[in-house]
C-alpha cells in the first residue's frame, strides 16, 4: 500500500489550500481515514477523520474552517482548509485504516498507513 499526499504549499493568512490523499493497493471508501499534522519539535496531532458512512470528525483548533470529503471515483480523500492561520503551518499527514468504523478515530495507532506528508507554510 503506497499513501500519497499532495496538494501543500505556502499560502497567506486567511488563505486557502486543499489538500489530496491517494492510495494504491488500497480502497479509500468503506475505510477510516485520517489526517494528522506535525511541526517540527511537537507531537503529531489530529486534525480530523471521515469513516465508513462519510461521517466526518474534526479537531476543535479547525472545525469550522476544514473539510474533509471523498471521491470514490478517483480513490481519494481531500482535506479543504479555509481560513488558514499561521498556527496552521505544518506537514500535513494522511492515514489510513482498515478499520470500516464510523466513529472518531483520533489515535495515529488507529492507522496502519501514513504517506509521506505535504509541507503546508501559511505566512502573516
Amino acid at each position: 500500500v503506497q499513501v500519497v499526499e499532495s496538494g501543500g504549499g505556502l499560502v497567506q493568512a486567511g488563505g486557502s489550500l486543499r489538500l489530496s490523499c491517494s492510495a494504491s493497493g488500497f480502497t479509500l471508501d468503506g475505510h477510516a481515514i485520517g489526517w494528522f499534522r506535525q511541526a517540527p519539535g511537537k507531537e503529531r496531532a489530529w486534525v480530523g477523520c471521515i469513516g465508513n458512512d462519510q461521517r466526518t470528525y474534526y479537531a476543535v483548533s479547525v472545525k469550522g474552517r476544514f473539510t474533509i470529503s471523498s471521491d470514490s471515483g478517483k480513490n481519494t480523500v481531500s482535506l479543504q482548509m479555509n481560513s488558514l492561520k499561521p498556527e496552521d503551518t505544518d506537514v500535513y499527514y494522511c492515514a489510513l485504516s482498515w478499520s470500516q468504523s464510523d466513529v472518531v478515530m483520533e489515535f495515529g495507532a488507529e492507522y496502519e498507513y501514513w504517506g509521506q506528508g505535504t509541507q503546508v507554510t501559511v505566512s502573516s
